[in-house]
């Protein structure tokens, strides 16, 4: 016997609708409980959403920003799925999601640990890198698919992680196949990031998201790292060195100056050894580069002659420059223990 009495008391949906009352929800799913969607009810659906509905599981139908009647015409799907003939008019089950589409802004991406990539000029270097990009929902469809499921709510926060993971991989990537060297791509942020975009989109349409931008903050190297570049690019701007140790020479003697009583300087003052250095310990490193230089010549025609070539006199003041020069070098490691005491003694005897 058919039950008018629990038939009356059902509860019906007219209308569908989510006023996205919170940031950062990329999918809602309209409460049902026991309710039913009421044949012929209103969905509306604003700007910047999508709606979807599912059934057992499958999605069928979705719909774009406007207003819709739901009948078996604009749910045709839903329509074939339920095997409902033209003539169905009544209440019916069917979750229905909702889906926001508008850009998800300032999204930060970037790299907590450095990451390891092979450059054509230095080999393997470690790069970090930061920045922000934003991203939406492109295929509601799919994304319910891939990523949200049948959660009640999901959020850009809940996808954060798998985001970050992307840049990181696309980040090897994109330097591993572009052949770019770092300080290229250092030099343009612009075109870094554009290149990590163009790796990233096809890793994102698979979630259903458009990446729309990705900009770029910084791009460097870890501090030892950056410690090494920087020589290597002060050595390139000197071109030789000559010219490298004269102007190490003059960056060092204001600082030997003000502090006479530290380190080497104030050993060698207490031998009667004076400041400066540079011109001996250019000549010298430039004389054993360039073995026909004019004083190896003149020595080489002295030794021809029979005659004993005049010892080197050397200024007390050019032998403390030179060892607070080598004292340095040993310092950063350019120098070991048994080579700074050998060129020690060397020096010292030309005083004699």
């Amino acid at each position: 016997m058919f039950d008018l009495k629990g038939f009356i008391k059902k509860q019906f949906i007219d209308i569908l609708q989510w006023t996205e009352d919170s940031n950062g929800v990329l999918s809602w799913r309209f409460p049902m409980a026991d309710m039913e969607i009421q044949y012929g009810a209103s969905l509306t659906v604003r700007e910047s959403q999508m709606a979807v509905f599912v059934n057992e599981g499958k999605a069928a139908d979705a719909f774009a920003p406007g207003m819709y009647k739901l009948t078996t015409q604009t749910i045709p799907i839903l329509t074939y799925l339920k095997n409902w003939d033209k003539l169905f008019e009544s209440p019916f089950k069917s979750d229905v999601y909702f889906f926001s589409t508008r850009l998800q802004l300032d999204r930060k991406w970037g790299t907590q640990q450095p990451v390891t990539i092979r450059d054509k000029d230095f080999g393997m270097v470690r790069l970090r890198a930061f920045g922000n990009y934003a991203f939406k929902i492109a295929d509601p469809k799919k994304f319910h698919q891939e990523v949200s499921g049948t959660r009640d709510v999901y959020t850009v926060d809940d996808l954060d992680g798998q985001l970050r993971t992307m840049f990181l991989t696309g980040i090897a990537d994109m330097c591993g196949s572009s052949g770019i060297p770092f300080l290229d791509l250092a030099a343009n942020q612009e075109e870094f990031g554009n290149l990590l975009k163009e790796n990233l989109v096809p890793k994102f349409e698979r979630l259903g998201l458009a990446l729309d931008q990705v900009q770029v903050a910084s791009i460097s190297l870890p501090e030892e790292l950056q410690a090494i570049l920087d020589k290597r690019i002060g050595m390139n701007m000197v071109g030789n060195m000559d010219q490298f140790l004269k102007y190490q020479t003059g960056t060092a003697i204001p600082v030997a100056a003000a502090n006479p009583g530290g380190g080497i300087a104030g050993t060698a003052a207490d031998m009667g050894i004076g400041l400066a250095m540079g011109q001996m310990m250019a000549q010298g490193m430039a004389g054993a580069m360039n073995p026909m230089s004019a004083q190896n010549q003149a020595a080489a025609a002295a030794a021809a002659g029979g005659a004993a070539a005049p010892a080197a006199t050397v200024k007390p003041e050019d032998v403390m420059a030179t060892l607070e020069k080598m004292h340095d070098l040993k310092t950063k490691g350019i120098l070991s223990e048994e080579e700074f005491a050998a060129k020690k003694a060397e020096l010292l005897k030309k005083l004699v």
